[in-house]
């Protein structure tokens, strides 16, 4: 039940969120001094709002591959879930560590 709803939030979150990047990076390249577009242009490199897009997108991705796998008759349903969360916290692990020593340093 946690990755059926996990999956619908993500879905709606990674949404918004894209959608969030895509305006912001609009202001990235901007020659204007003007103290909104250089708010703007901040939030397109939050750290944190960065961090959540790449968490949602790893288990949005990993879950949704396992929802393929269960309907294609997949009984291990337990296993698949352990085995992606392993893998999504494993591979956000190694962002995490990529992006905060040679990103947002």
């Amino acid at each position: 039940m946690f990755v059926w709803i996990f999956h619908r939030v993500s879905g709606v979150l990674l949404i918004f969120l894209i959608s969030v990047q895509l305006f912001t990076g609009f202001f990235q390249a901007s020659p204007s001094n003007s103290e909104l577009v250089k708010t703007f242009a901040d939030l397109h490199k939050h750290t944190a709002l960065n961090c959540l897009l790449v968490f949602l997108v790893i288990f949005h991705a990993i879950y949704g591959v396992r929802t393929i796998l269960m309907d294609l008759g997949a009984k291990r349903e337990k296993l698949l879930f352990w085995a992606g969360t392993l893998l999504g916290l494993a591979l956000f692990a190694v962002f995490l560590v990529l992006y905060l020593t040679l990103v947002a340093a």
